[in-house]
């Protein structure tokens, strides 16, 4: 008599997909629960502090506190109008220069990564590896490290920077030695740069710190990205006659777009949130010109320990920060595969 065996079922392609996204979904759990600790619940509680009178009277009774008190949109706006307890605060001047400062530094640093990881990237150079090792120095330093640094250099009677204009100076026949007030002068070195916002002495020497900060990542990812690009493209457009310019125009800068382009949008937002270097070097100042959305925020709370309104401050930054990540990220698709784009 013949005997029929019966094979175990075949799971089907969409079970198999169901299970292996159940299996995502669980390996996500522990990420998941520490992002609601660290990242989720401080952003709902501010959020609800933000449309309270919080202050130093409830930090014993956090929400739960008798003398805390729902005032709505109180603190949203007297931040939008200067209805805060502070001297020289506009929120919009401070809105706009922290956007100039954003995008003024990523305009400087993009092209000087880029142009020195190309120059790096010379076949035959010497000493290469040490290059590389030198300029990425800056990014490994404690930013506290490098503003106290960087505020020293700018020192107004002992700064290096003074006697180096100095020495300067005197090579061309000038006898006065040069004391600017860097980081204390309200002074307006260019005031036609940007109408409205006052661009002082220490916005310029905040911009010269953190180039030396920021152009070495920018040269870290092309660098990685120039190892990608085939070096049969090179050796084909040079059969074909091209010169080294047309070769950088129509190779390289396409095929680094890739990297570059989300590199790009991640400086500018960690600049436009840069707290470590402006706060400890200029403190916001002179008079508040060059304080960023994040150094005010925590200046509500450190100074004047007005946590409501600090709270209404940090919802805004975050929407504000959204708001630029979505739009540099629409227009720029740095997200997308460079497959899809």
């Amino acid at each position: 008599m013949a005997t029929t065996t019966l094979g175990a079922r075949k799971p089907t392609p969409r079970r198999t997909k169901a299970n292996q996204q159940n299996y995502a979904y669980l390996y996500l759990i522990p990420a998941f629960l520490v992002m609601a600790v660290i990242a989720f619940y401080p952003l709902v509680y501010q959020f609800i502090v933000s449309f309270t009178d919080f202050a130093t009277k409830d930090l014993r009774g956090g929400l739960q506190s008798a003398n805390l008190k729902f005032i709505g949109l109180q603190n949203y706006s007297d931040i939008a109008t200067g209805g805060l307890p502070v001297q020289n605060f506009e929120f919009f001047r401070v809105l706009a220069f922290d956007f100039w400062w954003a995008i003024s530094n990523v305009a400087l640093h993009v092209p000087a990564g880029v142009l020195i990881a190309v120059l790096l990237n010379t076949q035959g150079l010497w000493f290469k590896k040490i290059y590389r090792a030198i300029y990425i120095l800056p990014v490994v330093f404690p930013a506290i490290v490098v503003a106290t640094v960087w505020r020293n250099i700018f020192d107004s009677q002992y700064g290096a920077m003074n006697q180096a204009l100095t020495s300067i100076g005197q090579f061309f026949g000038a006898v006065d030695p040069v004391r600017l007030r860097w980081l204390e002068e309200y002074a307006q070195p260019i005031p036609f740069l940007f109408p409205g916002v006052p661009l002082v002495w220490a916005y310029y020497a905040m911009m010269i710190a953190n180039f030396w900060l920021g152009w070495p990542f920018m040269c870290v990812v092309t660098t990685g990205a120039l190892q990608s690009i085939p070096k049969e493209l090179y050796e084909a457009a040079e059969i074909d006659g091209a010169s080294g310019s047309q070769q950088f125009w129509a190779i390289t800068v396409p095929l680094l777009r890739p990297a570059i382009v989300p590199a790009a949008v991640l400086g500018f937002n960690t600049t436009f949130n840069l707290f470590g270097l402006v706060f400890f070097m200029t403190g916001g100042g002179p008079a508040r010109a060059t304080e960023l959305l994040v150094t005010f925020a925590y200046d509500l709370v450190r100074n004047l320990r007005l946590y409501g309104p600090a709270a209404a401050f940090s919802v805004i930054i975050f929407i504000v920060s959204t708001i630029i990540f979505l739009i540099t990220n629409r227009i720029t698709r740095a997200t997308e595969s460079y497959d899809a784009a």
